[in-house]
């Protein structure tokens, strides 16, 4: 059996941060407490001063396997998620073709189980015409059903009335929805041309993915769950307005509808656009400091459960355009969970909270067996963290394929020093360990 043995660490979990040590014998945690020393093992970890964290569950990437390749891949992704600290993901069904038949869902699962170094699951795509498809899903190997009600083109953008109250009314398990509205962004798109022609600022962006844009297709999606009684996920809420869609005095266990934030939705607001402009470009826009302000807020409070990144990388070189040639979307697995111990530094948030919302949380609305905590008898997803270890993002510290970030020049105090997934290293201070692939996920439903 492989053992590590983790001596003299603060481990965060369930809400309580206390020194102890933690056996990992194979893929799980075999024991924690206090005076291991004696217990032998293949390695010993001395983690004194360090901070031993529930591995991240990211429930919304976009590794671009199959068919975008050149952007980045299910390999690559997962290489810089795991140098994150994130240990498992959710990846989503806009690749090439779309992920909407059953048979393309098991190619990902294919690929993933030979190439991803994290843990993965794979969530199905809605179109107007797959309903019967859908739900031949097994639910209990394949996270969820994720529906494009907005920011879409093609079969991917599911806008009828009738397609969407089968999906709500029939799919057994988890939807998630991208929430904005697409004729009201079409609206707007024409007036700001009309404005500006082909040449509008990017500053103006989330004037057309607007406020008005995300409420009217968020409360309408809240609508539908309502009457149809569906466990429904909505996404990277981006305004202050949705937050009055969720309800914060029920546990996370007895939500039907819940709400998950973003990372580049809290770190940035609409005076970075000058800065950064299509870098920062992302549907459902980044908008005012009040919604950025609000949106911690409802983190804090639980309006919102999970906190996430919808990495979503493209090349510099299709970013480096106008505002309506660049793609949307931008890379952050790697540097998530440490933009959010920045946050810590500053006084905005515990530690406590942020385990909550980028590990058990994830872990309990998803029903996801035996992660998301550190916890005898569950899988050695563990991440190590060095609070007081700083560095600065450059581009050659960056491991997405695409090679750059929204973060370059970014002075961080944490760093990642480990990464276990399933009681293997996978990263160990700047290095990734190879030969060992995550596993995947299975959900108790």
């Amino acid at each position: 059996m492989n053992s590590t043995l983790i001596l003299n660490v603060k481990i965060v979990n369930e809400g309580k941060v206390f020194e102890s040590d933690v056996l990992i014998k194979d893929q799980r945690i075999e024991k924690i407490g206090k005076d291991l020393l004696s217990i032998q093992a293949d390695r010993v970890v001395d983690a004194k001063g360090k901070y031993l964290l529930p591995g991240v569950i990211d429930d919304q990437v976009h590794f671009r396997e199959p068919g975008l390749t050149h952007k980045g891949n299910i390999f690559s992704e997962s290489r810089s998620a795991v140098a994150g600290g994130v240990t498992s993901f959710m990846e989503m069904p806009n690749t090439v073709p779309p992920t909407f038949t059953q048979e393309l869902l098991e190619q990902k699962y294919q690929i993933a189980s030979k190439n991803s170094l994290a843990n993965y699951s794979f969530f199905i795509g809605a179109s107007n015409d797959n309903l019967e498809e859908v739900l031949k899903t097994d639910t209990k190997k394949v996270c969820g059903l994720k529906i494009f009600m907005g920011s879409s083109t093609g079969n991917l953008l599911v806008d009828n009335e009738k397609t969407l109250e089968g999906f709500f009314s029939r799919f057994p398990s988890l939807i998630a929805t991208h929430c904005e509205h697409e004729p009201t962004i079409r609206k707007n798109t024409e007036d700001w041309k009309n404005k500006f022609g082909e040449e509008v600022p990017i500053r103006e962006h989330m004037n057309i993915r607007s406020e008005a844009a995300c409420y009217r297709s968020s409360s309408f999606a809240v609508g539908l769950a309502k009457k149809y009684g569906t466990k429904l996920h909505i996404l990277h809420i981006s305004t202050a307005k949705e937050i009055s869609l969720f309800d914060n005095s029920i546990p996370l266990e007895k939500k039907k509808i819940t709400a998950e934030a973003c990372v580049h939705h809290l770190w940035f607001n609409d005076s970075d656009y000058e800065k950064l402009g299509t870098k920062i470009k992302w549907n459902p826009a980044i908008k005012t400091s009040a919604d950025q302000k609000a949106i911690l807020k409802a983190v804090l409070d639980n309006h919102i459960d999970v906190i996430a990144t919808d990495h979503a990388p493209h090349t510099i070189e299709e970013k480096d355009n106008s505002y309506f040639k660049a793609p949307s979307g931008g890379p952050l697995v790697q540097h998530s969970l440490i933009a959010m111990l920045e946050f810590y530094h500053r006084g905005k948030i515990s530690l406590e909270k942020i385990v909550e919302k980028m590990s058990h949380h994830p872990a309990i609305l998803f029903q996801i067996e035996s992660r998301g905590f550190i916890r005898e008898g569950y899988y050695a997803d563990l991440v190590l963290v060095d609070l007081n270890k700083p560095w600065t993002v450059s581009k050659e510290n960056i491991l997405a394929h695409c090679k750059w970030s929204p973060f370059e020049g970014q002075k961080f105090n944490s760093s990642i020093e480990k990464t276990w997934v399933s009681g293997n290293l996978v990263y160990d201070e700047g290095q990734i360990v190879e030969g060992k692939s995550g596993k995947r996920l299975l959900f108790s439903r």
